[in-house]
């Protein structure tokens, strides 16, 4: 490893230098273990610590099949997946790992679904890519062998989300990765910051920007629950950026001004305003509904949400499918609050409004996602960064939403920082990259 990094770190090592590196038998990774299946049984899943389930193991260095890429990775970040991984939630990911069989039906499963590292090698048939490309990875694994897919890869029967439904996630010192899933790394952001935005700015702009999702246009009010969220921070650019307002819901002080310094305008702090959409866990308030919609209504000027981003699911959808403007658009995906939504049908039926469901995103849109960010336009949202052997800490941060924006992992890279070419382009926007870094003790760092 310390060869290949030595590589990584170097000006003048090109693709000939790379190829020639000895890749090493095994690797670190973080995984879970098929026999901690059962650790969490009669816990509720709020009290279920991913501390104790995720490991930093040694493992196998897996080979790279055609049209596979083995990536040395500098950088990861936690997702909402990892979290899932960790609490066996909804169920375990072994069993996608059993189903998808071969190499990646292993005992252990390496978790991760973002990465920015350089390429190692490359399988057969692979043309665009070679040892030394400076890369960042999407999270979508497809084989394109099904015609389902081949108008929008999500639609393939067979797309699986790396790192969450595979093994050999980027939470790691190697990962294998498909071809496809390749794009180059931003070359003004570090290592960590360019780990950052993949799946959920990808995912982001598929939901919020891309005809697959709400088509979002100029002039567009846009709801955004958990605006300074993972995903929601990236949907609240891609809204500044698009030319529509967006109306952000946080939940403190502190996340009201992050989403604020990124542009925004129009803020409501749930908890502040002590917004709660449920009486008991079994019956929602409708009254709580029109509170809201007359909240947003005093922020808009009288207008309601064209779209609802939303996520977070059980808690927040009979709010969302209320408060959208007659023939709007409630788009969906991750239900981090829980799967079973309720709703009154009269509110959309009657006023004509649709539900779109989006699942991260096709290679295309995952490309205009990442080139956003290359150009500038949208920025990482990255808080705090982990060393590889506290991963279970920074998923342990996601599950308590004690976190902001993204968490990172370092993987090989050593230190923060690293990893910069384009120090002019950093240098026009260093404040909005480092808007949502914060201390040890929560205080901004930018």
């Amino acid at each position: 490893m310390s060869e290949i990094l030595s590589a990584i770190e170097s000006e003048d090592a090109g693709s000939g230098d790379f190829a020639a590196l000895r890749v090493p038998d095994t690797y670190l990774g973080v995984a879970v273990h098929r026999e901690d299946v059962g650790m969490f049984e009669g816990l509720e899943s709020r009290d279920k610590d991913p501390r104790a389930s995720l490991r930093v193991r040694e493992t196998r260095t897996p080979e790279v099949g055609p049209g596979e890429a083995l990536v040395a990775v500098m950088a990861s970040s936690v997702n909402y997946n990892t979290v899932w991984s960790s609490i066996f939630e909804p169920l375990s990911t072994f069993t996608f790992l059993r189903r998808l069989g071969g190499k990646h039906d292993l005992p252990h499963h390496v978790l991760g679904s973002d990465l920015a590292g350089v390429v190692l090698r490359v399988g057969a048939g692979v043309t665009v890519w070679q040892p030394g490309d400076r890369v960042v990875a999407h999270c979508l694994d497809v084989d394109l062998q099904h015609p389902d897919g081949h108008g929008d890869t999500m639609l393939d029967p067979h797309q699986r989300i790396w790192g969450f439904e595979t093994n050999f996630g980027g939470l790691a010192e190697l990962a294998l990765v498909k071809a496809n899933q390749l794009m180059p790394k931003p070359e003004h952001l570090t290592w960590e910051e360019a780990a950052a935005p993949g799946l959920v700015n990808s995912t982001a702009y598929r939901q919020l920007v891309s005809a697959n999702g709400a088509h979002m246009k100029q002039g567009d009010t846009v709801l955004i629950w958990g605006a300074s969220g993972g995903l929601g921070s990236y949907a609240t650019q891609l809204a500044l950026n698009g030319g529509a307002t967006p109306v952000c819901v946080v939940s403190s002080a502190r996340k009201a001004d992050a989403v604020r310094s990124a542009g925004a305008e129009l803020v409501i702090d749930r908890s502040a305003e002590g917004f709660r959409f449920w009486r008991d866990e079994h019956t929602q308030d409708p009254g709580e509904w029109k509170r809201f919609g007359a909240r947003i209504r005093e922020l808009t000027g009288g207008q309601d949400p064209d779209i609802v981003f939303e996520h977070p699911g059980r808690e927040t959808f009979g709010a969302s499918v209320f408060v959208a403007r007659r023939g709007g658009t409630i788009v969906t995906c991750a239900s981090t609050s829980g799967y079973l939504h309720q709703y009154d049908n009269r509110y959309l039926w009657m006023h004509l409004k649709r539900v779109i469901g989006t699942h991260f995103a096709n290679y295309r849109e995952a490309w205009e996602a990442n080139r956003l960010v290359a150009q500038g336009r949208i920025h990482p949202t990255l808080s705090r960064v982990y060393p590889l052997e506290e991963t279970g800490r920074a998923a342990y941060d996601v599950h308590r939403n004690v976190h902001q924006g993204k968490v990172g992992v370092l993987c090989l890279a050593p230190a923060e920082g690293l990893g910069v070419r384009d120090h002019g382009l950093r240098r026009r926007n260093l404040e909005a990259i480092n808007r949502f870094r914060t201390s040890e003790d929560g205080a901004s760092l930018a």
